[in-house]
């Protein structure tokens, strides 16, 4: 069949093979880097047939891969063998040798420049060079998510056009995005060519859209899901959004930036046995990374928890986590008939999208069961109204209700840039207007009241400050580094829940948790201000609705 065989014990491996490929990648896949010729990479294997194998080791060493079969028994040595031995300067000496082949280009800016320079400027067979002849493009690939995931990108946006208009890559950094590359236009229908091949998609397909996952481990990576989809445009063009899923570990409840009331309040309604409680807010908001705190410690060993997520972008060792499929029905509907079947204690539900779902909820929650879910709505209260909208039945969701938790993301300040100036007294003002305002109790004396209790806190001894965004290395020269969440917790008491089963409207229901001691996001807000954690500007924005 055209495959050579190599006796392992009587061929020692180059230094130079064995630096394309990393020790762990090889001792895992079982394949022994032997030696490099020009772009090539001769690979022994014990199965030089393993396609997937292959084409993660193009990907890996950005060279050609020529297999070999090693001779029966002899790969597991020689592997231990060759990488124990190896020579740290080995890789340098070998690239002085004569007839070396040049160093390739390693930035993304560096492969973009060799892109720009090299090519057909006609549409090339996009298959064959991408998978194989194209080595520059899959470095370039490989690298941009690395990039990403260096970056703690969440997105990633490949905005492809007509020339001369060139391919524009940009990155969603805490919550903004960016741009972060320009690619020649000659590599428009390659670039998606080539990630369609890696999340195994129809490359033929131009004029409908597509969505799959890509694990990029399997390309030599750093262990990374992501979720693909591609969005035809204009002129028989498309578009591809990525979004990293994988690596992402369950924050301490501690650490998500709860106030300390609203802690103190979230860990009662934990220790319930039974309800339900819902963390609402809209996409991208932080909401599963909320419930993943929740269950991080919820999750013991007395404790069974069952989860239905679509997608699972977060894992937890002890959680039973399921990941739902509507196209062969297995909707998170079905998921919960499933796991009132299966003994849990808590159920995590990834969002309530329709009344099945809501009301076998519900119905789990009032049978002992402590059930939570995510929902699309601006604040704790539109949640509820939103619920009995869609079907739910009004006596039985008051009985089930713990409470409701609404969140924003605000980018944090860059701690080690921030610039702090006292507060003049007319912005002081300003700013307890803007706080009392959001619920709707702004009289002078109430701001003297609210100034007095600011700058009798520990934390501000007196003066209050305001800290403003400068920007440094450390940051970007954008000022802020990370994000904060703004929280609004409302917790279902009796007046509460009487309002519920007369189907009040959502502007009762926010006074009644007002009253009860809810603080508006808004108000959360201005308190992290206050502690020089974000800066007005971003709540604002934050909560403007």
């Amino acid at each position: 069949m055209g495959i050579l065989t190599v006796d392992l014990n009587r061929f020692a491996p180059e230094p130079e093979a064995l630096t394309r490929v990393h020790a762990l990648i090889a001792t895992r896949e079982a394949a022994l880097p032997l030696m490099v010729r020009g772009d090539t990479l001769v690979v022994a294997m014990n199965d030089p047939w393993d396609h997937r194998l292959l084409e993660m080791l193009r990907f890996t060493s950005e060279l050609r891969v020529r297999p070999v079969l090693a001779t029966p028994g002899t790969l597991a040595p020689a592997l231990a063998r060759a990488y124990r031995l190896r020579d740290d300067t080995a890789g340098a000496a070998a690239s002085d040798r004569p007839g070396a082949t040049a160093a390739a280009p390693t930035s993304l800016f560096e492969m973009a420049e060799e892109l720009q320079r090299t090519g057909s400027d006609a549409a090339d067979a996009v298959v064959d060079v991408v998978s194989e002849s194209d080595n520059t493009l899959v470095r370039l690939v490989n690298r941009l998510i690395s990039d990403a995931i260096d970056l703690k990108a969440s997105d990633i946006h490949i905005e492809t056009d007509e020339p001369p208009r060139p391919v524009c890559i940009r990155m969603r950094v805490d919550g903004d995005l960016r741009r972060h590359l320009e690619l020649p236009p000659r590599v428009r229908f390659a670039l998606v060519a080539r990630l369609k091949i890696m999340a195994d998609l129809d490359i033929a397909e131009h004029r409908r859209p597509q969505d799959g996952k890509l694990d990029f481990a399997r390309f030599g990576g750093p262990r990374m899901e992501l979720r693909m989809v591609t969005v035809p445009t204009s002129g028989g063009l498309e578009d591809v959004v990525l979004r990293l899923l994988g690596g992402v570990k369950p924050l301490p409840l501690s650490g998500i930036g709860l106030a300390p009331d609203n802690l103190a309040a979230l860990h009662g309604l934990m220790t319930k046995p039974h309800g339900l409680l819902l963390i609402c807010g809209p996409t991208g908001c932080g909401k599963t990374t909320t419930l993943h705190s929740v269950m991080r410690e919820l999750n013991q060993e007395h404790r069974k928890i069952w989860t239905a997520e679509d997608p699972i972008e977060i894992t937890q060792p002890g959680l039973r986590q399921v990941q739902v499929n509507p196209r062969i029905g297995w909707t998170f509907a079905a998921a919960m008939r499933t796991f009132l079947r299966a003994d849990p204690d808590v159920v995590m539900i990834g969002e309530m999208r329709d009344e099945e779902t809501a009301r076998i909820a519900v119905e789990a929650s009032l049978t002992g069961h402590l059930v939570m879910s995510t929902l699309h709505t601006n604040s704790a209260p539109e949640a509820v109204t939103r619920l009995l909208e869609i079907g739910l039945d009004a006596f039985m969701f008051s009985d089930s209700l713990l409470g409701v938790l609404a969140q924003r993301l605000v980018r944090r300040l860059c701690p080690d840039c921030r610039m702090a100036e006292p507060l003049q007294a007319h912005t002081e003002r300003s700013l307890a207007r803007l706080y009392l305002g959001s619920v709707g109790e702004t009289t002078p004396e109430a701001e003297d009241d609210l100034i007095a209790r600011w700058r009798a806190r520990p934390v501000h001894g007196g003066r209050l400050l305001q800290y403003r965004r400068h920007g440094c290395h450390a940051c970007g020269g954008t000022g802020y580094r990370g994000r904060l969440g703004l929280h609004e917790l409302a917790v279902a008491n009796d007046a509460l829940r009487e309002l519920i089963r007369h189907r009040a409207s959502a502007r009762d229901m926010f006074a009644a948790a007002r009253d009860a001691g809810m603080r508006t996001l808004r108000q959360d807000g201005i308190d992290k201000v206050l502690q020089g954690l974000t800066d007005l500007p971003e709540v604002l924005a934050a909560t403007a609705h």
